[in-house]
């Protein structure tokens, strides 16, 4: 019984003992009894309601992700006619979804740890246009990393932030027909909205890394994260962000003329009289160019005289994330954001980078093809750089070497060894490399041989395009699907001094084996050492103290979640 039919009850019984005034006392006492009961009844109404909540939503979650998987089955499938080619072909969706395991860690700090799923799932968007933001759960299966609370209440606000000042929104129009008038502006608080346009830098692994820090530090100064994507990048991920975009208007002012912009310099960008800061600058933290920039980044005075400028135009190759953490400026609120230090990347990376519907069918499929019944799935990154020329047979040994001695893959029997009677496992090695020679020499290896324990070797190999290739959208498609494979592994081999391998490995949430550099004729020790942290390595370490100017001799003094990479000396990744 509701509360407007306990009134209109009450106001009836109300009449009713006027008229009766030898039932004055039974009413009095009905009155108190009816006060007493009313809250009671109110409480019992709302509990049940809860109740009846709770189960429609568990029943309706089902149903909504069978009504997915139908829509995405229309989309297309997994062929049950499969070969060991398997070679990626961009067309249709896969369907397919695994049950997902979940995992718990205990609350660290105020802010509670949750589920991976809230992390990318946020209201406006529609499910069909990115499939993968809603299955990606049941492919990762082991999440043993989870966002703080803090996290995802900082990502809600920005995506609002996002919606605001997007360039579907009327402050957009506003801010930058303003901006694009005027050269520079005396108080940039004035501003209703700045921004950061990240611009493109080298392969896709090094776009990607520079990507997730470029949006950390957005986050952090409130600024709207936009990104200029060419026809290579073109669906490549989806949407991050609900109810607006993230991609630059190509009506956007300096748009394809980023270098005749004033460039950021040290105690330069603000060398005008009274103070004045330019309205749009270029901001370059490449290797190799914007050096100087990037090893001062971390200072509050370089921070503070980026924070007046509205426009930030970005270019960078590298993960500059760490610099972010060696900041006083924002060392408390990015503290409460990750309480994992070793897990930026992968929550970041999950959030930005859900493979677009046609990305995520070349992965889905190949991956139900050839992974997904196997015991164990062993992902092998191997990338060769021209200038090395190191030869074939130098990198075949030390892959050979690196898998047997740590038990990634199984040793060799001699051909005509009996079968085994132990129980056998199933392995799937995925083999990521521009060259067909390494995927071809395993499976050579492993199909004419048998294995001492009787294991049973598969070894598939997506793709193999000779080389790196530029402004080739289907390169980069193929590219991000075997980042993505290689991420989905359960032990992963990477090379050093890879992006490409950094991503893959920080977004399974894996620490990696690392194969040692070879030069032209070395056989070291020890083939590949364990990564002690998944991050991707920043390769342009801070050189000098922000207050003395002293050189850094030992970067973990300055931070301790701060230590030296295990593939390049000089470079600092987070742990």
């Amino acid at each position: 019984m509701g509360t407007l039919q306990f009134s209109q009850t009450f106001q009836l019984f109300g009449k009713f003992t006027e008229g009766r005034k030898k039932y004055s006392r039974v009413a009095s006492v009905s009155v108190v009894i009816c006060f007493i009961a009313l809250p009671v009844c109110l409480i019992f109404l709302k509990s049940s309601k809860l109740r009846f909540s709770e189960a429609v939503d568990s029943t309706a979650k089902p149903l909504e992700a069978n009504a997915l998987n139908s829509s995405a089955k229309l989309l297309g499938g997994v062929s049950e006619d499969v070969t060991q080619v398997a070679p990626l072909v961009a067309d249709g969706n896969n369907s397919s979804s695994k049950p997902s395991n979940t995992s718990s860690k205990p609350v660290t700090g105020q802010h509670k740890l949750v589920d991976n799923d809230e992390l990318v799932v946020a209201s406006g968007f529609v499910k069909e246009s990115c499939i993968s933001r809603y299955q990606y759960s049941s492919y990762h299966k082991n999440k043993p990393y989870k966002p703080s609370s803090y996290l995802i209440t900082k990502l809600r606000s920005y995506e609002k932030l996002h919606t605001r000042c997007g360039p579907q929104s009327l402050h957009y129009r506003k801010t930058i027909r303003k901006l694009s008038r005027i050269n520079h502006v005396k108080d940039s608080d004035t501003i209703p909205c700045k921004y950061l346009v990240w611009t493109p830098a080298n392969g896709l692994g090094n776009r990607m890394v520079s990507m997730a820090s470029a949006f950390l530090y957005s986050v952090l100064e409130n600024r709207v994260f936009l990104v200029e994507f060419e026809a290579e990048m073109d669906c490549l991920f989806c949407e991050p962000f609900p109810n607006s975009t993230w991609l630059l208007p190509k009506n956007f002012p300096h748009k394809n003329h980023w270098s005749q912009l004033p460039a950021f310099r040290k105690n330069r960008v603000n060398s005008e009289e009274d103070g004045f800061s330019p309205s749009f600058v270029h901001l370059d933290l490449q290797h190799g160019h914007g050096d100087h920039n990037l090893r001062q980044f971390h200072c509050n005075e370089t921070l503070f005289t980026l924070g007046k400028i509205p426009v930030l135009i970005l270019i960078s190759d590298q993960y500059f994330a760490p610099y972010l953490f060696m900041s006083s400026t924002f060392k408390q609120e990015i503290n409460k954001m990750f309480h994992e230090k070793a897990a930026v990347f992968h929550h970041l990376g999950h959030y930005l980078f859900n493979p677009s519907n046609e990305a995520w069918g070349l992965i889905t499929r190949f991956y139900e093809a050839y992974l997904a019944n196997a015991d164990e799935k062993i992902g092998l990154q191997i990338r060769v750089y021209p200038h090395q020329k190191v030869p074939s047979q130098n990198i075949m040994s030390q892959i050979l070497s690196c898998t047997l001695t740590h038990n990634i893959l199984p040793s060799l029997d001699s051909p005509n060894s009996p079968l085994r009677n132990t129980t056998s496992k199933s392995k799937a090695v995925l083999v990521a490399s521009l060259s067909p020679d390494f995927a071809e020499g395993l499976k050579s290896l492993y199909w004419t041989r048998p294995t001492m324990n009787g294991d049973v070797i598969g070894v598939y190999q997506p793709s193999h395009e000779e080389y790196q290739k530029f402004g080739d959208n289907m390169h980069n498609m193929k590219a991000w699907a075997e980042i993505y494979l290689l991420s989905l592994c359960d032990v992963l081999v990477t090379s050093p001094v890879s992006t490409f391998g950094y991503v893959a490995q920080s977004l399974g949430g894996l620490k990696p084996w690392i194969m040692v550099r070879l030069g032209n004729n070395e056989h070291p020790n020890s083939a590949c050492k364990r990564g002690f942290s998944m991050e991707p390595c920043l390769h342009v370490a801070p050189q000098y103290d922000c207050k003395g100017g002293s050189k850094i001799t030992n970067i973990s003094k300055l931070n301790p979640h701060l230590s030296a990479c295990e593939d390049v000396w000089w470079g600092v990744k987070l742990n």
